[in-house]
């Protein structure tokens, strides 16, 4: 086990295993930014997995993660408006927190493997992470009132 599956596994072990708790119980508020929190915690790990185990084809897994998490969260923010509309969730220091995370370790891969094509990839995945997690959030917590009027 190197520093990257090591770092990787901490990341799965801590954050998901907290957000699959979130997702299991508790009010919705906290179940669907748990949901959106999820997928911002397993993409970095695919990403040091990635690193850790030497396959570029976890990249492309973490790529397909980074624009399709915050899609549905989304769309669970469109859907459940009605029920959200009271009681807004409210987790902005988690999400900082969690694209952070995710800035942190895309800058550390690019680092590591230096500059060519699997650098442009990373960054590409990391803008999506970060850039995503972000406005699906800011959309859960009632941010854009598109959402809410249909």
């Amino acid at each position: 086990m190197n520093g990257w599956t090591l770092t990787a596994a901490l990341v799965l072990g801590g954050g998901v295993g907290a957000t699959l708790w979130g997702v299991a119980t508790g009010p919705l508020r906290r179940r669907v930014v748990a949901q959106n929190l999820s997928t911002a915690l397993a993409c970095p790990a695919l990403l040091l997995l990635s690193q850790g185990y030497d396959r570029p084809s976890y990249v492309d897994l973490a790529l397909v993660l980074a624009l399709l998490g915050p899609v549905g969260t989304l769309v669970f923010a469109r859907l459940l408006s009605g029920e959200l509309a009271g009681d807004p969730p409210r987790a902005q220091g988690v999400t900082w927190a969690a694209a952070g995370l995710g800035a942190a370790v895309v800058l550390a891969l690019c680092v590591a493997v230096g500059p060519g094509r699997a650098m442009a990839k990373l960054l590409v995945v990391g803008a999506l992470l970060v850039g995503g997690n972000l406005v699906a959030s800011r959309a859960l917590s009632g941010g854009f009132r598109e959402v809410s009027r249909g």
